[in-house]
């Protein structure tokens, strides 16, 4: 098993979620988190008062899948995620040792499904 983690621009969370659907993956965690990379940030001002804002709001989408379908899980969040400038994001494919559902007891790959 593999954990697809990947940091995103907000405006293109739909767009990630829609294809994500199109490939047949069902559940997912998305998060609000902030943090910052080469953009660094940018200055704004406000009430004549000049600022930094150094880390920029990102959506964080975590989905744990096979193996096998890992790769194609991250392309497409890729491809639907570019916009082709800095501050577009980051993928994360993370082994995941083992996994239980709660409700049922199941493990492995058959509780991620």
């Amino acid at each position: 098993m593999i954990k697809v983690e990947a940091l995103i621009r907000p405006q293109k969370l739909e767009d990630v979620k829609s294809a994500l659907s199109d490939i047949g993956i069902k559940g997912m965690t998305v998060t609000e988190v902030r943090g910052s990379g080469k953009q660094k940030g940018f200055t704004q001002h406000y009430r004549g008062a000049e600022y930094t804002v150094n880390l920029l709001q990102k959506v964080k989408i975590e989905i744990v899948t096979s193996d096998d379908a890992a790769h194609s899980v991250a392309k497409t969040i890729a491809d639907a995620a570019r916009t082709g400038e800095i501050g577009d994001g980051k993928i994360f494919l993370i082994p995941v040792a083992e996994c239980i559902r709660i409700r049922t007891g199941e493990d492995g790959e058959i509780a991620i499904e």
